[in-house]
């Protein structure tokens, strides 16, 4: 398709390729694009705004929550809950699941998103993002059960993310489709095609971890990385923000990696908000995601706020970090 079609008419050619459909699941990827527009304009006033630091609580995951988490959070809720499109929503910010209130429709999906990722890198104005990820809801009772949640993620509808970044991009992949890119032209309020059919290098030249836990990782990736800087034209980059090193990556080729450690042997990414949107889209885009000895696609949740071990990336640099684990 041409480069600057809106997301609303490629979203309405793709739904049209599927005679059958109801329009509803089109309908809820609009309903996230207008969060991602509203979410932006917040982020990018945020300093003026004075809605920037800690809100002085703590989240499920025991982590001080920024004032813009919080705020992303009930956007995500106020503009999805009573459209008639979900059954219920499952955030990284929120310990239970939330259903869709008394009054409104209830539809045949359900949504988890990570509100705000990279949350430590709010207030130094760095690159953050939403995660969000669409299950078809299993469940046949008047609402929608954590089973509905509980869905490994080769079972995802749709998966995406929102980087408010130099640019404000969403990036979106559907079951055995391709990895699509839309850039907010501001001027005129829309998302406009930019990336169409994103394909990661088999092989990049960038590695992303944070070695300064690199004393508590284990022997195999303490092994490859030590690999990695070796070779030359190899560079070292790390964000901290998952998005912003994941988007990366997906455009030039590289590897991401959190692996678990002797503080954190299960990892500290969660699952249902990071890992398995990321992973796929990442394997739409030609890539690979694993624990280092799992797809994480193959993972069945056990628990809405589960974590793992995350190697994303290129294919053949996924594939020599889980040799590397295994003693290879």
């Amino acid at each position: 398709m041409e480069i600057g079609t809106t997301l609303t008419r490629f979203l309405l050619e793709e739904e049209r390729k599927h005679p059958g459909a109801s329009g509803a699941f089109t309908e809820l990827l609009t309903d996230i694009t207008l969060v991602g527009k509203l979410i932006s304009r917040e982020v990018n006033k945020a300093g003026l705004a004075k809605i920037l630091g800690l809100t002085g609580e703590t989240n499920v995951q025991g982590e001080a929550v920024q004032k813009l988490d919080e705020m992303a959070n009930a956007t995500v809720l106020k503009h999805v809950e009573h459209t008639g499109r979900v059954a219920a929503l499952a955030s990284e910010e929120m310990e239970k699941i939330y259903h869709v209130p008394e009054g409104y429709p209830r539809g045949n999906y359900v949504l988890v998103f990570d509100p705000l990722d990279g949350s430590s890198n709010i207030d130094v104005n760095v690159a953050i993002g939403t995660i969000f990820a669409v299950y078809r809801r299993k469940s046949d009772g008047p609402s929608a059960d954590l089973a509905d949640f509980l869905q490994p993620g080769r079972e995802q509808v749709c998966a995406g993310y929102v980087i408010y970044g130099s640019s404000t991009m969403l990036v979106y992949t559907t079951r055995n489709a391709g990895v699509h890119g839309f850039t907010l032209d501001p001027t005129v309020g829309e998302f406009l095609l930019s990336h169409e059919n994103i394909r990661i290098p088999a092989k990049g030249k960038i590695y992303s971890a944070n070695e300064a836990n690199a004393p508590n990782w284990d022997e195999g990736t303490r092994r490859y990385v030590e690999s990695r800087k070796g070779e030359k034209g190899t560079s070292a980059r790390y964000v901290g923000t998952l998005v912003a090193d994941f988007h990366r990556n997906l455009l030039k080729g590289g590897i991401f990696l959190y692996p678990g450690d002797r503080k954190n042997p299960s990892g500290k990414l969660r699952l249902l908000y990071e890992a398995s949107p990321m992973a796929m889209i990442v394997e739409n885009a030609g890539g690979r995601a694993s624990t280092g000895r799992e797809r994480i696609l193959d993972i069945v949740p056990t628990e809405l706020h589960q974590r793992v071990p995350l190697a994303i990336g290129s294919a053949e640099d996924v594939a020599a970090y889980e040799a590397c684990l295994k003693g290879q």
